[in-house]
């Protein structure tokens, strides 16, 4: 195990060390919150662990989501350097759906595309934990399902399935959950195209709906609201701070 910070780690971090062992690989503090990093194949059985040990007891999922880390700390916005020229000339084009994980501005940020993180509750010790594992393979990201150490967490894997299309082996009931029947793609992945894949609409001549390529969509970025300092806001500040002296 290798802490992220020099601080004394928690009691927390060196019960989870002391228990875990080399099941731990890394485990960081930052505000008040632990997060345990464990490698995916050990994804299940560290979940076991922190649920059936004595001095763990974490009886409760709260929550569990996946993330793409897809240009994870990159943004596409010059900010201040363009504000002369207007905002919508700000964009560097470099931002998510712009570019892939292979040629990602800054590779060296994390070492899997995606993550899936867990939040657990121990009610008997009054202790929360952030447990995130990196699926190994970043072209079929896929961990162990923790439906039977935690049965809640079954709308939660089928949310991350169908929203980042992470595969959660041994689920009883893998299916999309949010989107449509007929969704090509999984909508929260950061080169999923802003206009989606397909349109759906009635067709009136075969009197059903039908899916078709996007073509009534135009592709754009959102251009987002951004308060920059202004020397004309200055100016009238100090022509009303002298208005007041006078």
């Amino acid at each position: 195990m290798t802490a992220s910070n020099p601080a004394q780690p928690s009691a927390l971090a060196q019960l989870l060390e002391a228990r875990l062992g080399a099941r731990c690989a890394r485990i960081a503090e930052s505000h008040g919150q632990t997060t345990l990093e464990v490698l995916p194949e050990n994804w299940l059985n560290v979940a076991l662990t922190l649920r059936d040990d004595p001095q763990l007891r974490f009886e409760q999922l709260v929550d569990l989501c996946g993330i793409d880390y897809l240009s994870w700390g990159e943004g596409e916005w010059e900010g201040d350097a363009a504000s002369w020229q207007g905002f919508s000339r700000g964009v560097e084009g470099a931002g998510p759906g712009r570019f892939g994980w292979s040629t990602r501005p800054h590779p060296q940020h994390v070492p899997r595309r995606f993550g899936v993180v867990a939040h657990l509750l121990s009610i008997s010790h009054n202790q929360r934990v952030r447990v995130r594992a990196y699926c190994a393979d970043d072209e079929l990201p896929s961990v162990a399902s923790l439906v039977a150490v935690w049965p809640g967490v079954n709308w939660f894997e089928r949310e991350a399935f169908d929203l980042f299309g992470i595969v959660f082996e041994g689920h009883p009931d893998l299916r999309r959950i949010l989107t449509d029947y007929g969704f090509v793609g999984h909508p929260f992945r950061k080169d999923f195209p802003l206009i989606g894949n397909v349109e759906v609409r009635y067709d009136a001549d075969k009197k059903r709906v039908v899916y078709e390529p996007v073509r009534s969509v135009e592709p754009r970025v959102t251009v987002p609201r951004t308060l920059r300092d202004d020397s004309r806001y200055e100016q009238a500040q100090a022509e009303a701070k002298a208005r007041g002296a006078k």
